[in-house]
């Protein structure tokens, strides 16, 4: 528009200097003229510097002050020829305002220069047919001109919400992505979807989702600022790109439009530009945050840490190098503190940069595209140790957390098998760890993997229960042999009447379905003497042993009760 607008403005005044200094224009006619023609020079010159940061309603402001340029100079015409002539500059008024501006504003600025034009070209003596076919020319020209741009502009837009559609988000993120990496300025991208859109349309009909998105897409563009690129990708997923925001100020403005959804809730993944980074790359990244949002529970906003070329290419090498290893935590049963199974837990120490925390270098994994290769070292690597540790302690099992991404995999099942015979360890020996929300968003093929893995005798827990939306009348549902309830609420059970109530309920629940429960996160004597009398098999957590690779597990003998082994333990967590 800036463009555009100051190309009319430099046109005009190059119209008014060949009025002023080719035509019978003379005296103080020609010299307002002259003025004129000078003031719409600066003006389409500064627009053309500076008109992008110029506020839309400013560009109505710059319509009326041309519409008035072209009126001043008409105005002056010392004949009617030389007025008709001037008339001729209302089409660049026009054909801006009905190129850019919506229809009722186009019509309401194309009325105020039909106006100005007739009752200028009347008062300077033009013939009525003459004045009628100059104003009809110009009229039909930029309507036929909006026409177009609006046909023209509707093969990106979205037909239902009126936003731009992928192909229209597309060429804008691909012009944005190049001028960002250029001059370095920050860029974001954002990826929202409607969490649990498919029970809209199936309890209320598709005419109630399509309502409920034009909703939505008008939430969304009041929420977010001016310069932003609002998209719906398609079904219920919208894009955002955010120019000159950085990751962390992108993620905290879309946790703001997710907690004040109103409709619906909403799940979101962010991911800034990141150095040398092409458009697929940054589109991925968003996509795999958008992923973890959704398998952490739904409902929030995750932003991608940015995936460096440099640590990339490190963790590609800590791979082929098997230098990420699986160090492990006990698993006691209560209440003797008996090591009944180990939890593997990914680890890599960079040579430069010393221990890389999980943290980080897993979401890398994810974003890279390596978490498959991550899971299958970390898959070997505790199988392998098991199968050592297996000599001293007979029938200890080994747990070992998987992502959505490895479950959808093809032929993961058969991969987890081959892995179990190169280790020489049977498959009731080896448990996966998947999160609920995970099972809630993963697609009808990651449960048959897990369906299929349990069927040759795999274990599966859900880990992390008690977080989020977690709730009683899932866990028959549940595709589960253990529920590993989630370190938050073990937290409070001492200090809380009412969670531990809600824990003792859980315990008898699991009991007559059939599931076994883990406390994880225990730490202290009191949570462990709680656990004990209510019940509860298993448990693990600092009390009983931190993570140390297999080599160096060192758990005590059973003791009579977990106060009973406490020196042992304490040196088993020094370790």
């Amino acid at each position: 528009m800036g463009v555009s607008t100051g190309c009319f403005l430099l046109a005009g005044a190059l119209a008014a200097a060949a009025l002023a200094l080719g035509t019978d224009i003379a005296g103080a006619a020609q010299r307002v003229t002259l003025l004129v023609g000078g003031a719409a020079a600066v003006l389409g010159a500064v627009l053309l510097r500076w008109g992008v940061h110029l506020p839309r309603t400013g560009y109505h402001v710059v319509v009326v002050v041309g519409t008035g340029m072209v009126t001043t100079v008409a105005a002056l015409a010392p004949s009617p020829a030389t007025a008709l002539a001037t008339a001729a500059l209302y089409v660049f008024v026009t054909v801006d305002v009905f190129f850019f501006f919506a229809p009722r504003e186009a019509l309401a600025q194309h009325l105020l220069v039909l106006v100005a034009a007739v009752g200028t070209l009347w008062s300077r003596g033009a013939a009525w047919g003459h004045v009628v076919t100059t104003v009809l020319a110009w009229s039909v020209v930029a309507a036929v001109v909006g026409h177009l741009a609006n046909r023209a502009s509707e093969a990106g837009r979205d037909s239902l919400t009126g936003l731009a559609n992928r192909r229209g988000f597309d060429a804008a993120l691909d012009a944005a992505v190049p001028e960002a990496l250029r001059t370095g300025a920050p860029l974001s991208l954002a990826l929202l979807d409607v969490d649990h859109f498919k029970r809209v349309n199936d309890r209320f009909g598709h005419a109630a989702g399509d309502e409920l998105l034009r909703a939505l897409a008008g939430e969304c563009a009041a929420a977010l600022p001016r310069e932003a690129v609002l998209a719906r990708f398609g079904g219920d997923e919208f894009a955002v790109l955010l120019p000159g925001l950085r990751g962390p100020a992108a993620c905290g403005l879309l946790e703001q439009l997710v907690a004040g959804s109103t409709r619906v809730g909403l799940s979101c993944g962010v991911a800034q530009l990141q150095p040398g980074e092409e458009v697929g790359d940054l589109l991925r990244r968003a996509d795999s945050a958008l992923y973890a949002a959704k398998s952490a529970g739904r409902g929030q906003c995750r932003l991608s840490g940015g995936t460096s070329a440099e640590l990339v290419a490190d963790l590609r090498g800590a791979l082929a190098a098997g230098d990420v290893r699986a160090h492990v935590q006990p698993v006691v049963a209560l209440p003797a503190g008996r090591l009944v199974a180990v939890e593997a837990l990914a680890r890599w120490t960079h040579p430069v940069r010393g221990p890389v925390s999980p943290a980080e270098f897993v979401p890398v994994a994810e974003a890279s595209g390596l978490i498959g290769e991550l899971g299958a070292a970390v898959l070997a690597d505790a199988c392998a140790a098991a199968a050592e540790l297996r000599e001293h302690h007979p029938g200890l099992r080994v747990t070992v957390n998987v992502s959505g991404r490895e479950l959808t995999a093809p032929g993961y099942p058969g991969r987890v098998l081959r892995t179990l015979r190169e280790c020489g360890l049977p498959a009731s020996a080896l448990v996966l760890e998947v999160t609920e929300s995970l099972l809630d968003a993963s697609s009808e093929v990651a449960l048959r993997a897990l369906a299929e893995l349990r069927r040759l005798g795999v274990a599966v827990a859900i880990d992390d229960f008690g977080t989020g939306w977690s709730a009683f009348s899932r866990l028959d549902t549940l595709p589960a042999d253990y529920l590993k309830l989630d370190a938050g609420f073990i937290a409070e059970i001492t200090t809380s009447p009412r969670r531990a109530g809600m824990l003792q309920a859980l315990l008898a629940l699991s009991r007559t379905l059939g599931l076994q429960v883990v406390a994880e996160g225990v730490e202290t004597t009191e949570q462990a003497d709680l656990l004990s009398r209510l019940g509860c098999p298993l448990a693990q957590g600092w009390f009983f042993g931190r993570p140390v690779p297999p080599e160096d597990l060192d758990v005590p003998a059973a003791a009579a009760s977990p106060a009973g082994e406490r020196a042992g333990q304490r040196a088993a967590v020094g370790r």
